[in-house]
């Protein structure tokens, strides 16, 4: 008998160390409501640092056309990405491969933004065309999933930037 009395009683701790279906539904509720409330926070914050990662993308594409403009003087300025690009050691730095920024920059985008470069101004001179001005623009892949904004500068180097996340960029940026 006793031992018996033992099996019965190991039975029922076991029975009572488990948890019930209720209990973990419970837990799977909180867990889904605090899953809920961090997801557009969790959103947020990437549209932000993918901005921001434009914003600093901008600088340092104006920082390296005004060093492509002084390497490459019958030049003039950049006219596309793939020029201020080239990848590093793949053999000396020409005009239509500088090897000024990474390959991530120079194929046009990056943390959710898309880079393009539009010509101004140019000189032809004995066949070569010497770009004077330029603009950058960095769209959002996708508004409001990537970017809320899109940004412009030029070789004035002021960024300004575009609510609508266009290229139609009339603020200034602070």
């Amino acid at each position: 008998m006793p031992n018996r009395r033992r099996n019965l009683e190991a039975a029922s701790t076991t029975a009572e160390a488990g948890f019930t279906l209720i209990e973990l539904l419970i837990v799977m509720s909180v867990i889904l409501i605090l899953i809920t409330l961090a997801v557009p926070g969790y959103e947020k914050v990437k549209k932000k640092t993918n901005e921001t990662s434009a914003m600093n993308s901008l600088r340092t594409l104006v920082s390296m056309e005004s060093e492509y403009n002084s390497q490459y003087p019958s030049r003039g300025y950049a006219c596309t990405l793939t020029q201020l690009g080239g990848k590093q050691g793949s053999g000396a730095p020409s005009p239509d491969a500088a090897q000024l920024i990474n390959d991530d920059l120079s194929g046009g985008t990056k943390a959710g933004y898309t880079f393009t470069i539009k010509c101004g101004d140019k000189n032809t001179s004995a066949g070569v065309d010497q770009y004077n001005s330029y603009q950058l623009f960095a769209t959002p892949n996708a508004v409001s999933k990537t970017g809320d904004r899109g940004f412009c500068t030029d070789e004035n180097g002021q960024i300004r930037f575009d609510p609508a996340g266009g290229t139609n960029c009339t603020e200034l940026l602070q």
